[in-house]
């Protein structure tokens, strides 16, 4: 079946069914005659498990583990439980803190923030967590992107540098190394768009927009 369908089956978007693909938690078969995507019902269903557990805010790692036999879903599930109420307790902490400015009465122009800021600083001491945990993830795939991106056209530049000292030992025709040469050359260019697009997706919200449905 197409994604169409797979989307109106299921009840998420496109977008969301292409993100769980490049997590890995999808892996449809392609059509060998034009290698477009072809989905089954088994997809559909391992969609639903995958909707079912983002919903709980299950982890993508977590899934892809469970997936692969190295945590069971019961230690999956109990792990997420205990996680989501260290959350509760940190979230009953931060509305402590609204309270508070709320009965402090103070404008932002009067807002002592150094003082909510020492308290908050306390807090983090003794475990509550104030940050966005999705900006910390969205900064960790940012350095991986950049790091494989890095990698690949090191790889690249070497590659061109082995084929202009063959060259300088044997030369080939002009067209030919030409020819050679545009191979790496357009694949570094090509990382270089995707990591843009991948900077651009991830600055776009792509983590937070895999858990709307």
């Amino acid at each position: 079946m197409k994604i169409n369908q797979v989307e109106e089956l299921v009840g998420i978007t496109k977008k969301n069914i292409r993100f769980y693909e490049d997590q890995r938690l999808l892996r449809p078969e392609r059509n060998p005659e034009n290698g477009y995507r072809e989905y089954s019902m088994r997809d559909v269903e391992q969609l639903k498990r995958v909707k079912l557990l983002r919903k709980l805010d299950v982890p993508c790692e977590q899934i892809r583990r469970v997936m692969a036999g190295e945590l069971s879903l019961s230690s999956c599930v109990s792990e997420q439980a205990k996680a989501l109420e260290k959350r509760s307790r940190d979230f009953e902490k931060m509305q402590e803190i609204c309270g508070q400015l709320a009965d402090s009465g103070a404008d932002l122009e009067t807002l002592d923030s150094e003082d909510f800021l020492a308290r908050m600083k306390t807090l983090e001491k003794g475990g509550v967590q104030f940050m966005d945990t999705n900006r910390a993830d969205v900064r960790k795939r940012q350095w991986g992107a950049w790091i494989s991106a890095t990698v690949m056209v090191a790889f690249l530049v070497f590659f061109i540098a082995v084929i202009l000292w063959g060259n300088a030992q044997d030369p080939l025709p002009p067209v030919l190394l030409v020819f050679i040469l545009l191979i790496p050359v357009c694949t570094v260019v090509g990382v270089g768009i995707a990591l843009a697009q991948r900077m651009k997706e991830l600055k776009g919200g792509e983590l937070d927009e895999a858990g709307k449905y």
